[in-house]
């Protein structure tokens, strides 16, 4: 088939890497090529990162920049933990991209019209992510405004790995990823809008210089919330239909995922409807979980079968967060 992928992140990239061999797909990304960048911290699990590029003839390894020994939690209440890390990682995302999507055109600058591609394509793929720029808009969305810095230090990172403090009622969480020894990006996603303000607050505390700075909306709508996925010849992958982790905010592996799952159904889109239901279902109690936090009537006797399925779930797929997951962790989190 004649496949356009618009959108190249994550998603985009690894579906033109996995798609390229058997099918004659053409790119397009709205970022100029000099811009293209992504509001991601760059965080992700090694091991299934690996699994997923060694698909396209990848190795991930080649991307690392930081392994990841222990996050540093800071609670919005005072507590401080850590959490020992097993596989998280930051890489080089827009490296590994266009690694993945090497042998392709890619047209960069470009946000085509959907009937320009009705016209001279077989099938649409839309991985624009949050704007979901092919697909009927969704009902009943839900996103966070999220901004972030990429910081060069003069020095030493001020902080050796990785930082994460919760906002209040959970409406989001500010992090902190290091790039390397005298880089890393900072940044925030929050409900309820202090995210730039959180920010400013550590970068006028460690200062450094700011080399970039994005941002944008992450949805959190699950998947049961984001149909269609698909609409004609368009097929939604990734973020546009709602796989982004709520509880994390975590998009790569999962959009990859997505993609993979598309790939073994290219020409049956009902069936990878079923199977991206039916893989990502566990998504609608976590974010039920975050949504009762954010509006303040979250209890843990009401809500503790959901909060024993999120822990099993992560506890199941450790080596998927690259990091220990201990029921007392997120009973923490859960009654901050």
């Amino acid at each position: 088939m004649k496949i356009a992928v618009v959108g190249i992140g994550v998603a985009g990239g690894y579906l033109l890497s996995r798609l390229k061999k058997d099918h004659e797909v053409v790119g397009y990304e709205r970022m100029s090529e000099e811009s293209h960048d992504s509001i991601c911290a760059w965080g992700t699990s090694r091991k299934e990162m690996t699994e997923l590029c060694a698909k396209s003839g990848i190795n991930f390894d080649d991307f690392v920049i930081h392994d990841g020994k222990n996050m540093h939690i800071d609670m919005n209440d005072g507590q401080k933990f850590g959490i020992k890390l097993k596989g998280l990682v930051t890489f080089d995302k827009i490296g590994l991209i266009k690694e993945m999507a090497k042998g392709v055109k890619v047209h960069y600058g470009a946000a085509p019209k959907l009937e320009d591609l009705e016209r001279e394509y077989d099938l649409i793929l839309d991985c624009t992510g949050f704007y979901r720029s092919y697909l009927p808009k969704i009902e009943n969305d839900f996103y966070l405004p999220t901004y972030q810095y990429k910081i060069q230090y003069d020095g030493k990172i001020p902080i050796d790995d990785f930082y994460v403090k919760p906002f209040p009622g959970m409406t989001g969480y500010f992090w902190y990823f290091p790039l390397s020894d005298n880089m890393a990006h900072i940044g925030a996603g929050d409900y309820k809008k202090n995210h730039v303000a959180e920010t400013d607050k550590f970068f006028e505390k460690y200062g450094g210089k700011v080399t970039k700075t994005v941002g944008r909306p992450i949805r959190l709508a699950t998947p049961d919330m984001c149909e269609p996925f698909y609409h004609g010849k368009v097929i939604g992958v990734g973020e546009s239909i709602g796989t982004v982790y709520p509880l994390l905010g975590e998009g790569i592996i999962p959009s990859m995922v997505c993609a993979d799952i598309l790939v073994r159904n290219l020409n049956n889109p009902e069936k990878y409807r079923a199977e991206v239901l039916e893989y990502f279902a566990i998504y609608k109690k976590v974010l039920q979980f975050i949504r009762s936090k954010m509006k303040g009537n979250f209890s843990v006797l009401r809500q503790i079968v959901d909060l024993i399925s999120i822990f099993r779930y992560m506890k199941k797929n450790e080596d998927r967060f690259g990091m220990e997951i201990h029921m007392g962790d997120l009973m923490k989190v859960a009654k901050a």
